[in-house]
């Protein structure tokens, strides 16, 4: 049974940076693409970016391009999401997922395995 854990997430200034881990447990990380959503109160839930198994293929969503980097550790079985100079808008719920499948999509119904979700607020 994969796990994901999400942490890193919290209370922060406009303008300011966050940046958000994924553990990973139960599975062979290495062969999981992983993808990083958010939902806010009211909205639907919002791809963010995401990552091939290999690390070599990655994707952003137009609301934080330019503004947000994701990595994973094979290693350590985790993924990360840095993100900087935060707005207002970005507050929101945020979470993980796995697919074990290669290549990353930004649909989230084609991720099999989600975590708990981690709260973000950027205060102005």
């Amino acid at each position: 049974q994969v796990q994901l854990e999400e942490s890193g997430g919290g209370l922060v200034q406009a303008g300011g940076s966050l940046r958000l881990s994924c553990a990973a447990s139960g599975g062979t990380f290495g062969r999981f693409a992983m993808g990083w959503f958010r939902q806010a109160p009211g909205k639907e839930r919002e791809f963010v970016a995401g990552i091939s198994w290999s690390g070599d293929t990655i994707t952003y969503g137009d609301s934080v391009k330019g503004r947000v980097a994701i990595s994973r550790d094979n290693v350590k079985n985790t993924a990360y999401l840095q993100m900087n100079s935060l707005k207002p808008e970005d507050t929101a719920i945020y979470y993980c997922a796995a697919r074990n499948l290669p290549a990353l999509t930004t649909t989230s119904s084609r991720y099999a395995y989600w975590g708990q979700g981690i709260q973000v607020t950027v205060s102005t």
